[in-house]
């Protein structure tokens, strides 16, 4: 019994005195990896240390000073100005300050009738507490026949928070909608502190010239949105592809230098991004004194 019992103590000593030089092996070999791996790595980085003074920078010459030489203000400043040219020119857009800043030349308009129903759009600032807009956002249009027209008893703005009450000093001679005679001067007699419109009367709606429409849409805000101009129509409208919401009409179409060119005053029945154009002339502005008559 004392035989069979020495037996596996044997063996067991033997299985441990094997795994214990193996673990002492693999130890030795792991340790002598990681020293090879480090004194790799420590090559590698005497070697970066060396090849830096060869280095040269991306913009395609060699030999260019790691420091460009200083640049002074006008230098700097004429660099930018081409620069915001360049793009503006190829791209068609307009720096984001003067979008900002053009947004603030239009308003929110709201018209009241004798129904009690309500009707909103926009207007765009001239000076002088004048705006710009469309007829039939402050007269009741398409009322001829009728034997009790509906009448616009008052006409508002949205000034910081606040309506105030507009007088219509002018307008064309529509009786419908999307008419070159769709336009309307109001006037309020609170000081307006907002930038005046630059008006171009001028501007020739070339065939794919960007432009900026600013309006009310649907009754949220003054909102941007860009398109491009189609084409002069024969009631001397012009058609351009930017959208046409519920709201922006009597807002401010602009140039690519943030003139102010034309008002949109409706849009393709059914379809929202084909939307009409008046363009600006100087029977609008017969009334505006700043403008002359």
């Amino acid at each position: 019994m004392s035989n069979r019992r020495a037996v596996p103590a044997v063996l067991a000593s033997i299985f441990a005195f094997l795994f214990f030089g193996l673990g002492n092996y693999l130890g030795a070999r792991q340790n002598a990896d990681s020293d090879d791996q480090i004194a790799l790595l420590r090559a590698e980085i005497a070697q970066l240390k060396r090849r830096s003074t060869e280095v040269t920078g991306t913009a395609g010459t060699s030999g260019v000073p790691a420091v460009m030489p200083l640049v002074d203000d006008n230098a700097r400043a004429s660099i930018i100005a081409d620069v915001k040219r360049q793009l503006q020119d190829e791209m068609g857009l307009l720096p984001l300050n003067l979008l900002r800043d053009r947004s603030n030349s239009f308003v929110e308009l709201y018209s009241y009738d004798d129904r009690g129903s309500s009707s909103y759009g926009t207007a765009g600032y001239l000076g002088d507490g004048y705006f710009i807009t469309v007829k039939h956002g402050v007269v009741a249009l398409n009322q001829d026949g009728q034997s009790d027209p509906r009448k616009i008893t008052s006409v508002k703005v949205m000034y910081k928070g606040q309506l105030l009450s507009a007088r219509v000093i002018d307008a064309g001679d529509a009786n419908v909608e999307v008419d070159p005679g769709d336009w309307a001067i109001v006037r309020v007699k609170e000081k307006i502190d907002l930038t005046p419109l630059n008006v171009n009367m001028a501007y020739g709606f070339d065939f794919a010239d960007p432009i900026f429409r600013l309006g009310n849409d649907y009754s949220k805000g003054i909102i941007l949105s860009t398109g491009y101009v189609g084409q002069r129509t024969s009631n001397k409208l012009v058609t351009c592809l930017t959208d046409g919401h519920p709201g922006v009409s009597g807002g401010g179409v602009l140039n690519r230098d943030g003139e102010l060119v034309g008002i949109p005053i409706g849009r393709m029945q059914g379809d929202y991004r084909f939307s009409f154009i008046l363009p600006l002339r100087p029977e609008m502005f017969r009334k505006v004194p700043h403008f002359g008559s």
